[in-house]
């Protein structure tokens, strides 16, 4: 995104509504600094610092572990909350995984350097794993982050890859049989499989099953890899035919 301008950049006639905006739309991109957020929008620094810790205090923008501001819960949540062609189509292929399998479900999208689970799906009876909507995890551990690593962008991989637990190789594999699976890695007793949801050959979204690891080890994806991939691959071939 340009530096911030009134005449390139959509105006409303509220300025600081219009700066608030610019900043949670350069923000979604990656985190930022408050000197590179300054750098991106062309903004004041004491505006932009204004601005930003006010969205921050309503959870709109939160900080990374090393000062960054990225998109915050509140948005997250509000997005999944709001008509999503995306969940519509998932819902009932979930709930078939979900019964297929007696394992959970969730779907998760990409938010800045985050993932955020948008609809999930709970067994009835037995031990689960409860992701609540609106939940945001690193892309360090997990079967879901090394999905989304392994189809993100350059500067993604390069962000994330020094703190993850698995390597560029693994990330090679899981794009070469099209899913990933996970016992231990993100939390002790769980285990999960993922795969790749496209719309239009972009990916969009990684749908897991997951659960204890006494249940899915010693691979999750010995279980249950086929029937995962099947249903990514019938959300994406749904969700592709609706837009």
């Amino acid at each position: 995104m340009g530096k911030y301008s009134g005449e390139e950049t959509p105006s409303s006639g509220i300025q600081v509504l219009d700066r608030a905006v610019t900043i949670l739309t350069t923000v979604a991109q990656e985190p930022l600094s408050l000197t590179e957020l300054c750098q991106t929008t062309g903004l004041p620094r004491a505006t932009a610092h204004r601005i930003a810790t006010a969205l921050e205090v309503h959870q709109f923008l939160s900080r990374t572990n090393d000062g960054k501001w990225r998109v915050g819960q509140a948005l997250a949540a509000l997005g999944t909350q709001a008509g999503d062609s995306l969940i519509d189509s998932a819902s009932p292929i979930m709930s078939a995984l979900m019964e297929s399998t007696g394992e959970s479900v969730q779907l998760y999208r990409l938010t800045g350097n985050m993932r955020t689970c948008i609809a999930s799906l709970e067994p009835p009876s037995g031990l689960q794993n409860t992701v609540p909507v609106g939940a945001r995890m690193e892309l360090t551990a997990g079967s879901a982050a090394k999905v989304f690593l392994a189809w993100a962008t350059p500067a993604l991989q390069d962000l994330i890859l020094p703190e993850a637990n698995y390597t560029v190789q693994d990330l090679a594999e899981v794009r070469k049989r099209g899913w990933a699976e996970s016992v231990a890695e993100r939390e002790k007793g769980l285990a999960s499989l993922s795969a790749p949801v496209f719309q239009h050959q972009q990916m969009v979204a990684a749908l897991s099953i997951s659960g204890p690891a006494e249940r899915l080890a010693p691979s999750p994806g010995a279980l249950w890899a086929e029937r995962l991939t099947q249903a990514a691959a019938q959300l994406s071939q749904t969700v592709s035919k609706r837009t």
